[in-house]
């Protein structure tokens, strides 16, 4: 009976089993949604988010700004009242002062005209001067008219210039008339820009309505609507986009593709006036000028020698006037048969007029408008009066603040020389930063001829002893004269002499024996010396000197490379004495260097103190 199967409890013993191999089957819940799906929207939403944000941001870089400049930003001013100043194409600082209406007319103090537009105007404490090439006009504060130099009056219906707060002022209408300088007022920026550059410059026509902007790119602020067909000069070209100025005088950039053909061309005078010419006279041939050095007579008798030694030389100026007072009054020591006998031998005659008289004042002379006419009159008379073909001015002892007065009386002579007919030299030291005061870049413009001379590089009662004119020197003063002044009006100065240095060993100040001597503290090594204390002193020698001295002390010579010269040195009687020499070899390489420039001419000081084989060389270079 135990083996006796039972279906019942068997089916319930298999069904057991089936349950307990298989519990997850029947306790499993329904499926979840898997991450990985729901990962894979959130990134596709946010790639969407970001391509949104690229097409925005494409959009809104395509969107130009709308936004305008102002001219407070624009002009860098605190005053919003206050206009600004573009002079040609620089926006200029009005620290000196700012542009303002008086009467429905336009006025600049002058500092500001005269530093930043246009230093051809001078104040004589008395008027207004404005010199052109043949007239000086006049106008005195408060009044209503000008006057020429003949006395004629011109009546305006402005004042051409007045006194404000104590501060002489200028009409910009006045400066119109004298100066050729247009300009434009724009109320929207608030701005005046006077032009009074005639050159060519590069200009285009706009094929489009634009916009000038602050920057290059359309984000940055507009400066100024500009319409179709507006002219604008173009200032500077980039690849895609190009600064330039607009009619009215404002700086900005637009796109190249708004450009049409640019050309090269000058504005004209909006008025039609002819702008002035100033006339030169030039000679056909390479000026050889020689400078004849006289104290106390014409040097007459001198003549014949210079006329036989100087083969080749074309100018002679022999220095016969000396202003003698503050007055204007000269001394003149000219002699009218000296010109003829020059003019025989082919030579033009050019008189110095020079300011040697130490008890002259120039800002007397210079300054005082009524003793600058009569100078220019004496010298024109006396120069009329001798035959002479022209002057060589010579003006060595002004300091910086008789610059701007100096520079009215070159004005005002030239207008007088230009008129007689006669050529107007200038003589100049080599350009250097405290010299600057002679304005070369002014006389150039109205003078015949501008003079850099070209020696002097250690001088009496310098410092140092040295080269009186090494090769550098002669090439940085044709250089530096050629940057502020046609070359074809430099006349480079070349010595027929040298100096003889003299060192003597010294203490202190209370050694010197005489004016001539300059103590010199040598003790930190600055100066090429065997003294450590010692007076300095030299004399000029001539060629001919030179040769003395090297035969009586039995001297060898050193050729120095970067002087150009022999160099030679001594001892005698506790003193040391030095000679860097000027010869045919020296001369030989300062013409060479002088001529490579191709300047107007060249000259020489002085006459009778070179060798005949000087002049041999000298027309290696100028007979050509």
């Amino acid at each position: 009976m135990g083996d006796e199967k039972n279906p019942e409890k068997d089916f319930e013993k298999e069904k057991k089993k089936k349950l307990e191999k298989e519990p997850e089957k029947q306790t499993k819940k329904a499926p979840k949604p898997k991450k990985k799906k729901k990962k894979g929207k959130a990134g596709f939403l946010f790639i969407l988010l970001i391509l949104l944000a690229v097409i925005c941001a494409g959009v809104y870089l395509l969107i130009p700004s709308k936004n305008r400049v102002s001219h407070n930003q624009y002009f860098g001013l605190e005053d919003d009242n206050q206009y600004g100043l573009i002079v040609n194409s620089e926006i200029v600082d009005i620290t000196n002062g700012a542009p303002f209406e008086e009467n429905g007319v336009w006025y600049l103090p002058f500092s500001t005209l005269y530093y930043e537009i246009s230093d051809a105007f001078y104040y004589d404490g008395l008027a207004l001067l404005y010199t052109d090439p043949l007239q000086t006009y006049s106008a005195a504060p408060g009044e209503s008219f000008y006057t020429d130099s003949d006395g004629i009056k011109y009546t305006l219906t402005y004042q051409p210039c007045y006194f404000k707060d104590g501060s002489l002022c200028i009409a910009l209408d006045y400066l119109k008339l004298m100066d050729y300088s247009y300009y434009t007022v724009d109320d929207t920026m608030k701005s005046i820009w006077v032009f009074n550059d005639w050159s060519e410059q590069s200009r285009a026509s706009l094929l489009k309505d634009t916009k000038a902007r602050t920057q290059a790119g359309i984000k940055n602020d507009i400066v100024a609507s500009l319409a179709t067909g507006d002219v604008v000069t173009v200032l500077e070209q980039g690849a895609s986009w190009s600064q330039v100025q607009t009619q009215t005088g404002l700086i900005g950039y637009v796109q190249n593709k708004m450009l049409g053909e640019i050309t090269e061309e000058a504005k004209a005078v909006p008025d039609g006036r002819p702008l002035p010419k100033y006339t030169n006279i030039a000679m056909d041939e390479m000026v050889v000028m020689g400078w004849h050095q006289v104290f106390s007579e014409s040097g007459y008798s001198q003549l014949d020698d210079i006329i036989s030694t100087a083969k080749g030389m074309n100018v002679i100026c022999p220095t016969w006037f000396t202003i003698k007072d503050n007055d204007g009054n000269i001394q003149n020591l000219g002699e009218k048969k000296y010109v003829t006998k020059a003019h025989k031998a082919g030579l033009q005659v050019w008189v110095m007029l020079d300011d040697i008289n130490i008890s002259t004042d120039g800002l007397q002379v210079f300054g005082t408008t009524s003793h600058r006419k009569t100078l220019i009159t004496a010298v024109i008379d006396a120069v009329k009066e001798l035959g002479a073909d022209g002057i060589n001015l010579d003006v060595e002892t002004i300091k910086s603040d008789v610059g701007p007065s100096y520079i009215q009386f070159i004005r005002e002579l030239s207008a007088a020389c230009r008129k007689e007919k006669l050529v107007l030299s200038v003589d100049n030291y080599s350009p250097m930063p405290h010299t600057a005061f002679y304005d070369r870049t002014q006389q150039g413009q109205v003078v015949d001829y501008v003079v850099v001379m070209a020696y002097d590089e250690h001088y009496v009662k310098g410092p140092e002893a040295g080269s009186t004119s090494s090769l550098a020197f002669v090439k940085q003063s044709a250089e530096r004269t050629i940057a502020e002044v046609p070359k074809e009006k430099v006349i480079v100065g070349l010595p027929f002499y040298s100096r003889l240095w003299c060192e003597t060993p010294a203490d202190s100040e209370s050694d010197k024996t005489d004016n001539s001597q300059v103590f010199v503290d040598n003790s930190d090594g600055t100066y090429d010396s065997k003294n450590n204390k010692y007076l300095l002193s030299s004399k000029g020698v001539s060629m001919e000197g030179e040769n003395n001295i090297i035969r009586e002390h039995d001297l060898s010579l050193t050729w120095l490379d970067d002087v150009g010269q022999f160099y030679t040195e001594y001892e005698e009687n506790g003193s040391w004495y030095r000679l860097w020499v000027e010869d045919e070899n020296s001369m030989d390489l300062k013409m060479q260097a002088a001529c490579s420039y191709e300047p107007g001419g060249v000259a020489f000081f002085k006459l009778n103190m070179e060798n005949k084989e000087t002049w041999s060389i000298i027309r290696k270079y100028t007979d050509k």
